[in-house]
């Protein structure tokens, strides 16, 4: 017996915040299950759930409905724990339409609710404003209302919760990068339906232009001399379309086009042409964390330099860069998988290193299982090129390559051990990984456990039949599930006796496991 288990078969049980709830089930394949509690089963669902989108086993109809009950079901159980997750949600999950929905839900769920519970729930208002992070959400938000309630109107809370979030995030770029022609619901409609104060003089013409841009967009009556970068835009247009590329090989051009708020969108259709090497050396200076992340290919296709993309390199392997954009770990396996060019590797790598902040190094012997079956090979959302097994696969190997000592082990029908070896790049190890079939995960437990400390599985928990994932690892040993699904019954108790789950598509559910360890219960997040 090592050390850390037989430490653990002695110190007292330690509470996570995902529980189970009384009574067995059955998971979507027929295996045990475990239900969970309201509040356990909607922060997995949460965490994890593209709105409006199908998922391997449930409808998007399915799906969206039983996060709208459970919602209900919280925030008549308990207001304050769903206005707490609400901001944790979008600003540490980004999960943005999550977020706004489930925002909406409590609105709506307390309009009727009892008075004592209204008594004691925090505003409306509060929790609106804090679902929302980008100046499209309150559109978002907006288009969400009308479709669940039939209304475009906007009772008083809810008003002045959009009105805060606006007076928030609606600024002179905001305005330009989210103000499309082509959108049901413009920013001018939602300064109308929410009645937004303006926080200066500047954003008061900025909502006066917003206005004339929706109602009578050649009749601008905004004072432009307070919207400077609305001004040199609108001037941008007036260039004659066969003078334009001419003006992006003049030296001021990368300043001229910052200074407008021109995106590389918008710039590709105002050059009215391919995006040559000209054109992205002007606008690169002026790009985004994600914009430049997802156009490595085509800086590539362009034919820009190395001198060219130096920023772009500096940005990948900045530990602040990183921080700052909050871009999940898969978006550089995306990345990696598009980018065109050797130059691109390290920097790729070692900005998936530094979004694996909070993986932590875990002490002794882990055995981390990967789950390969048919269902993780569901996409991440609709956008996606990526499926939950990328994922998966990303979390298990930073944590079996940063723990002391670990077994990696992908399973499906069958399971067997990935090779890796300290140090060596996620990305690479990602290149063993394969498609195995059908979810037996106690057999790969029973297989491959030999007295590791502490067991990590990262799954969508919906074991085959016949399988008892429970008792495949003896009580003693901490057994942790990273559930990337949010199913509704999961394969295993949770939330004390050695048995939690965590959720979600960040690194930061595994900051919990040697706080767990050293005989600290762990609340909620948030």
């Amino acid at each position: 017996m090592t050390k850390f288990s037989s430490k653990a078969a002695g110190r007292a049980a330690v509470a996570s915040p995902v529980r189970s709830s009384p009574g067995r089930a059955s998971t979507h394949e027929g295996g045990r299950g475990f239900r969970r509690s309201a509040k356990a089963e909607l922060f997995l669902l949460a965490v994890s759930n593209m709105v409006s989108e199908d998922s391997f086993y449930e409808g998007s109809r399915e799906r969206d409905e039983r996060f709208r009950t459970l919602v209900r079901a919280v925030t008549l159980e308990d207001p304050s724990w769903v206005a707490r997750f609400v901001p944790y949600l979008r600003g540490v999950m980004n999960m943005r339409s999550a977020a706004v929905v489930m925002a909406a839900e409590y609105a709506l769920t307390l309009r009727t609710a009892p008075d004592p519970v209204r008594a004691q729930a925090p505003s409306v208002r509060s929790v609106i404003s804090a679902a929302m992070l980008r100046a499209d959400e309150p559109v978002e938000f907006i288009g969400y209302w009308k479709l669940r309630t039939g209304r475009v109107t906007l009772p008083g809370g809810v008003q002045r919760g959009v009105a805060d979030a606006v007076a928030r995030l609606f600024t002179e770029y905001a305005a330009l990068k989210y103000d499309g022609k082509s959108r049901g619901i413009r920013l001018g409609d939602v300064i109308e339906l929410a009645h937004p104060s303006a926080q200066t003089p500047a954003q008061g013409q900025l909502y006066q232009y917003l206005l004339d841009r929706r109602h009578h967009p050649d009749e601008i009556r905004a004072d432009l001399d307070q919207l400077p970068m609305i001004r040199a835009n609108l001037a941008l247009d007036n260039i004659p379309a066969q003078q334009r590329r001419s003006f992006l090989g003049g030296a001021d051009a990368p300043a001229k086009l910052k200074d407008a708020g021109v995106t590389w969108e918008e710039l590709s259709g105002w050059v009215g042409g391919p995006m040559d090497e000209q054109t992205w050396r002007a606008v690169l200076p002026s790009m985004g964390f994600m914009a430049r992340l997802r156009n490595l290919r085509n800086f590539d296709q362009a034919g820009l330099s190395d001198a060219d993309v130096a920023p772009v390199v500096r940005m990948l392997t900045s530990r602040p860069s990183v921080a700052r954009s909050r871009q999940l770990p898969f978006r550089f396996l995306a990345a990696s998988r598009a980018a065109s060019a050797s130059r691109w590797a390290q920097p790729l790598e070692q900005a998936l290193n530094l979004s694996l902040a909070n993986v932590p190094a875990l002490p002794g012997r882990t055995l981390v299982l990967v789950d390969r079956s048919g269902s993780m090979w569901a996409p991440l959302s609709q956008r996606s090129d990526l499926i939950r097994a990328d994922a998966a696969a990303i979390f298990g190997t930073a944590l079996a390559v940063r723990a002391e000592q670990a077994d990696l082990v992908q399973f499906g029908f069958k399971s067997h051990q990935v090779a890796f070896t300290k140090g060596r790049s996620v990305l690479r190890v990602l290149e063993e990984f394969e498609e195995l079939g059908g979810t037996y995960t106690a057999e790969a437990l029973r297989k491959h456990y030999a007295g590791h400390d502490r067991v990590v599985v990262v799954t969508d928990e919906q074991v085959a039949h016949g399988q008892d994932v429970d008792r495949a690892v003896p009580p003693h040993v901490p057994m942790y599930t990273w559930n990337l699904a949010g199913y509704r019954v999961g394969h295993a108790p949770s939330g004390n006796a050695n048995r939690h789950v965590f959720g979600g598509l960040s690194d930061a559910a595994f900051a919990m496991i040697p706080l767990l360890e050293v005989g600290r219960s762990q609340d909620w997040p948030f």
